[in-house]
């Protein structure tokens, strides 16, 4: 710095010496921004976009409007209580036409079909015979052709239809859906599953991230309580399974689990069981494995608070008359808070997420809402779905970060 002033002064140029402490000042924050611009592009790239366009296929599907333009156009027109008149008919044959001649039918259907199941069939039939409609009456002739075009329903799904905004995904989500008249009723009974989805997604996430808090306090504590001579071959213990990947560590569970694997052997030769136990392919086998692959998430914050508190504290407590639980109780334990926070709330939010450990080890009543994410993503293609969904439990993650920071307060968090 002392050079730098040294050159300005005496430098023959006559620009005040603000304005050029100004200038290096602009030249260093430029330099800043250089060099953290592609960890920038890389958020914005990799997680900024990707979760905008999740949110927004959530509530916008632009498929009607833009392959029924006519139809859309022609329901303005329509006051939502009868049928719709003749000339909406006439441009729904026009719109059919077109769909068959640019092989868009299939695409009109598969919408239409997710409000009303097995519409997709007669759309793509009506698309094909709409050919034969050469002059009108268009409305009799197209009900001739399939009576779906005499229903109400239809019509109010297509007028619902012309925004390119729609709640229908999220409703879903939440197992609501639009009726006959465009109101908003509870899905049928069969159809009616997210919601306890999604209560067992939270549920199994609390029990994982009890289970590694009882598991994972005391192993803190004893590592931060030894000497290091035995402690640092311990925490490498802990740290190990962190190399090998998730597929490969509960896949090894498989083969530990199953109903002659090697636990279930061990436990009939020491005569615990007299036949083997359901271990795999339940929530026992899904809260067991996922609680082993979180336990070092939950463990290492707990460790790295630990690490640096003093034992005189705990002893100066015994001193004072203490006994050994309530010096622990009062003393010890409430510097740990903050670790047990950050382990508690990490294992937490990754569990929210789990999808190859579900998908294992458990059973069909213990898949989590990721694995429907990806079945709408993979099977049913059905982007809006998949987004609803997701955008539900981004909602919910942060709904419930929220809370903590109220109850707990993030600024309490300590990762060690």
């Amino acid at each position: 710095m002392a050079t730098l002033a040294v050159r300005i002064v005496d430098s023959t140029d006559s620009t005040p010496l603000r304005i050029k402490l100004q200038r290096v000042e602009r030249r260093r924050r430029l330099s800043a921004f250089i060099l953290v611009l592609p960890l920038l592009l890389l958020i914005l790239l990799a997680f900024v976009l990707p979760i905008g366009r999740m949110m927004l296929n959530a509530i916008h599907d632009d498929t009607l409007p833009a392959l029924m333009p006519q139809t859309m156009a022609a329901l303005s027109r329509w006051d939502g209580k009868n049928l719709p008149d003749e000339s909406v008919y006439a441009a729904l044959v026009g719109d059919l036409k077109q769909a068959w001649a640019h092989k868009t039918a299939g695409a009109i259907g598969k919408r239409i079909n997710y409000e009303l199941p097995g519409a997709s069939s007669q759309v793509m039939w009506s698309a094909r015979k709409a050919s034969t409609l050469s002059a009108g009456p268009y409305k009799a002739g197209l009900i001739g052709i399939n009576p779906l075009w005499g229903q109400h329903d239809v019509w109010s799904l297509l007028e619902r239809g012309r925004s390119s905004y729609t709640a229908l995904y999220l409703l879903r989500s939440v197992d609501y859906q639009y009726g006959p008249d465009s109101q908003i009723v509870s899905s049928p009974p069969e159809n009616a599953i997210f919601r306890d989805i999604f209560l067992r997604t939270i549920g199994i996430s609390i029990g994982v991230t009890a289970a590694t808090l009882l598991l994972g306090f005391p192993v803190a504590y004893l590592l931060a309580t030894l000497p290091p001579r035995i402690s640092n071959p311990l925490m490498i213990m802990v740290v190990l399974p962190l190399w090998t990947s998730v597929l490969v560590r509960t896949t090894a569970w498989v083969v530990l689990l199953q109903q002659h694997g090697v636990i279930n052997e061990a436990m009939m030769g020491l005569h615990i069981i007299s036949h083997p136990a359901e271990l795999i392919f339940n929530r026992v086998g899904a809260i067991v494995v996922m609680t082993h692959i979180q336990l070092p998430f939950t463990l290492l914050p707990i460790y790295g608070v630990m690490k640096p508190i003093s034992p005189s504290l705990v002893r100066a407590a015994r001193s004072l008359g203490a006994g050994p639980f309530y010096a622990f109780w009062k003393v010890y334990f409430p510097q740990t808070l903050p670790g047990i926070a950050a382990g508690c709330l990490l294992t937490f939010i990754l569990c929210l997420g789990y999808y190859i450990t579900p998908a294992l080890v458990g059973g069909p009543a213990d898949q989590m809402i990721s694995y429907f994410v990806a079945h709408y993503t993979n099977e049913e293609l059905n982007w809006g779905m998949a987004s609803a969904l997701g955008a539900i439990l981004l909602t919910t993650t942060l709904l419930l970060y929220y809370v903590f920071n109220k109850l707990v307060g993030v600024d309490r968090i300590k990762m060690g």
